[in-house]
């Protein structure tokens, strides 16, 4: 099952800035969106990291796809308990893929999965962990 991407839209988040939201359900398994963008190599991405510190790029496991210049994806923000996954869908792009069912109005995460976001992360889940490290 795919939604509908005009059901994904972005508001003022919770947890940092602007983030994207579900105006409809999404069962576990549905496709949520096309992650895509501009495809672009490891030495461009590394610069535009280091020079423009533009964190809005995703691996696919071939290419590294800057998505900074997109009206959604872009937003998506990172929860340790994420509702979302990202998984293969071709050399270009990828799919945001619900994890669990998700209802209407909620904010749509992903776990964005490096060391450096963990340290940062205000999330329950991390907020949490952080507490049992420091007793």
């Amino acid at each position: 099952m795919k939604i509908e991407e005009s059901n994904v839209i972005v508001a003022p988040s919770g947890i940092h800035g602007d983030g994207i939201f579900t105006a409809v359900d999404i069962p576990e398994g549905a496709k949520v969106m096309v992650i895509s963008g501009e495809v672009i190599d490891s030495d461009e991405c590394e610069r535009r990291e280091n020079e423009e510190n533009n964190v809005y790029i995703f691996w696919n496991g071939d290419n590294y796809i800057d998505v900074s210049m997109t009206g959604k994806i872009k937003y998506i923000n990172h929860n340790c308990d994420a509702n979302c996954h990202v998984e293969d869908r071709n050399e270009s792009s990828l799919w945001l893929v619900a994890s669990r069912d998700i209802k209407s109005g909620e904010e749509l995460t992903i776990d964005y999965g490096y060391d450096e976001i963990y340290e940062s992360c205000s999330c329950g889940g991390c907020e949490d962990e952080s507490e049992s490290e420091i007793t």
